[in-house]
């Protein structure tokens, strides 16, 4: 066999190596933009509502619309529940077992793991079982190498005397922020972020976010409604808001699937 017909035999089997190199690392690469799921697990400050609650939403709803065709918001955040009641309705169960490489979690619990109720014992957990439980959540979404991020109980509206927003999850939203910490688990600081929206917008303006309407003032509430924990439409979005704008401080690599901003036509 001569030189000439040994090299080109030599290039040509150095050709196929190579190509056979890179299908191989490309079969354990993520493709770009794979298709991935966000679920969201937490509260009713979250959830979902039909038609029939308008203009109850949690805050959950419009965040789905801020994402490109890339991913999937599956919201299962439910009404009354928390940490350790979310687990043992095996609501949970059923996220671990679909979850996929890639996917993400958002966390948020507190308003009903503190409601130390005789009429809702299953519910609550005090800030050290709390914690307990954010763990399981975190280690349960990372063995299925999916991403948890950690999101601190909404605030609730409600000013002292001075017209100053109060906190309402102190302890609670300490327990987020130790196994943030602790287990190096990106999070979304909600509560005092929120805080500062409603003490930014004032006792009267900020009654537009949450379900507080006086007498006459919303024709499906005539004789008036007071909740200063659940959201209106408007509310969800504000608070929809504030998580996409820390998932972009986050640097996180879901903030690259948010729509781009869209371009008025004239």
């Amino acid at each position: 066999m001569n030189n000439i017909l040994r090299s080109r035999i030599l290039r040509h089997q150095a050709g196929i190596t190579a190509f056979v190199l890179f299908i191989i690392l490309a079969s354990f690469a993520l493709p770009k933009n794979k298709k991935i799921k966000v679920y969201l697990v937490g509260d009713s400050t979250m959830a979902f509502y039909d038609a029939s609650r308008f203009p109850q939403a949690g805050w959950g709803m419009p965040f789905a619309n801020y994402f490109d065709s890339s991913v999937i918001v599956d919201n299962r955040a439910r009404g009354g529940r928390s940490s350790k009641s979310f687990m043992s309705e095996n609501l949970w169960k059923p996220i671990t077992e679909n979850l996929e490489e890639g996917d993400y979690v958002l966390i948020q619990f507190g308003h009903n793991d503190a409601a130390n109720s005789k009429d809702h014992p299953k519910r609550y957990a005090a800030p050290e079982d709390y914690k307990k439980n954010l763990i399981i959540y975190v280690t349960e979404t990372r063995n299925k190498k999916a991403n948890p991020v950690l999101v601190t109980p909404v605030t609730r509206r409600k000013f002292d005397a001075n017209g100053k927003a109060e906190e309402s999850h102190t302890a609670y939203s300490k327990m987020v922020k130790d196994v943030a910490a602790e287990y190096k688990v990106p999070m979304v600081d909600l509560d005092s972020k929120s805080l500062e929206l409603v003490q930014k917008m004032g006792i009267e303006c900020s009654r537009y976010l949450y379900m507080d309407f006086e007498l006459g003032e919303n024709p499906l509430y005539p004789a008036g409604f007071h909740d200063n924990t659940h959201f209106t439409d408007f509310g969800a979005r504000k608070m929809a808001e504030i998580v996409l704008g820390e998932i972009r401080s986050l640097n996180l690599e879901l903030a690259n699937r948010i729509v781009k901003p869209r371009t008025i036509q004239g």
